[in-house]
């Protein structure tokens, strides 16, 4: 399973908790689409996932942005996906940059709002935030394999309430 999870903004330590805690612990793979703010909390991360990788966020300082990048793409289940924490210009700027990148989907953080796009020119993921959710559910998302290629993925709260679920095809939707 992949796990997403964005936009921390913690000083002390990841706060995952739950479902969320648990989802990590048991995923292949855990991708962070950034805003972490202090380095001790990218270091929770990498410490509770079998294997992470992250982008930095606009809240996160030098010290994070000396060791992840700004952006990044990555395959999980034959879909290549690129991940970056935000984009100005919204949905069209993230179409954009996952067309530049060859994505046949991209990850995003920033808004805090958990969202699955599957209506733009490439879908777009936003996990929303598990620690610190300004208005919106708590949420992380969970993607897994499906037999034949692609991805079935679900909005999760971080108790655990699945409240949408979505599809990712490599090459589209």
């Amino acid at each position: 399973m992949l796990v997403v999870v964005s936009d921390t903004h913690s000083t002390d330590g990841h706060r995952l908790t739950s479902r969320t805690l648990d989802a990590v612990r048991d995923a292949d793979l855990v991708v962070h689409a950034g805003d972490f703010m202090r380095e001790s909390v990218l270091d929770a991360f990498i410490d509770e996932a079998a294997q992470f990788l992250a982008v930095y966020g606009n809240n996160d300082g030098p010290e994070i942005r000396a060791r992840i990048p700004e952006a990044r793409n990555f395959t999980y289940g034959g879909v290549e996906f690129a991940m970056t924490h935000t984009r100005r210009g919204g949905g069209t700027a993230l179409s954009l940059f996952g067309r530049e990148r060859g994505a046949d989907a991209v990850i995003f953080g920033h808004s805090h709002r958990p969202v699955f796009d599957g209506t733009a020119a490439i879908p777009l993921l936003n996990p929303g935030s598990h620690a610190q959710p300004r208005g919106n559910r708590q949420a992380h998302a969970e993607l897994e394999t499906l037999p034949g290629g692609g991805l079935r993925g679900r909005l999760v709260t971080v108790d655990g309430d699945v409240f949408e679920t979505f599809r990712i095809v490599p090459g589209g939707n």
